[in-house]
C-alpha cells in the first residue's frame, strides 16, 4: 500500500502526531508538508491522509486550499484519512474542528472516509501535546493501516 500523508503544523505539534501515525502506517509512507507535495500526486497514491491543526475552526489556509484543489477523479481509487490537533475548551466546540471540515470536502468530492475523523489535544494555544497523544496517534495510525 502507497500511503500519502499531508500535514501542516504551526507549533510542530501537529508533525508530531502526523509522524506518530506514518510510523504506524503499512507500506510505502510519503510524509510531506502541504506546501511540498502536487494535488496531483495524491491520485498516485492508495490513502490519502490529512491533518492541521485548527484554526478557528477550520484547517490552516494553506491545507484548505490544498484539499480544495486535490481532483475528484483520485476518489474512486484513494481512501482517506483525517485528523487535527485542536484545544480541548467548550468554546471551541462551537467553532467545529478541522478533521471533520476536511473530510467532509473531500467527501463531497466522493472520497470515502475510512475511520471518522479523529483529533488530538494540545494543551495551551502552542501546545505542547496532552499526555499521552503520540501513543494515541500510533494506535490511531494503526486502525487507518488495518
Amino acid at each position: 500500500m502507497k500511503t500519502l500523508l499531508v500535514y501542516d503544523s504551526v507549533f510542530g505539534n501537529t508533525e508530531k502526531i502526523a509522524r506518530a501515525i506514518a510510523g504506524t502506517l503499512p507500506g510505502t509512507v510519503k510524509v510531506s508538508r502541504v506546501g511540498d507535495v502536487s494535488p496531483d500526486d495524491v491520485g498516485r497514491a492508495d490513502m490519502l491522509v490529512l491533518g492541521s491543526p485548527t484554526v478557528g475552526g477550520r484547517a490552516t489556509k494553506p491545507m484548505q486550499d490544498f484539499v480544495q484543489s486535490i481532483p475528484g477523479s483520485a476518489a474512486q481509487k484513494v481512501r482517506l484519512a483525517a485528523f487535527d490537533t485542536r484545544l480541548k475548551m467548550k468554546f471551541v466546540r462551537a467553532f467545529g474542528y478541522a478533521a471533520p471540515r476536511m473530510a467532509e470536502t473531500m467527501a463531497l468530492k466522493g472520497f470515502n472516509l475510512k475511520l471518522p475523523a479523529e483529533g488530538f489535544i494540545v494543551r495551551g494555544r502552542s501546545g505542547p501535546l496532552a499526555d499521552g497523544e503520540l501513543d494515541r496517534a500510533a494506535d490511531w495510525g494503526k486502525r487507518v493501516g488495518s
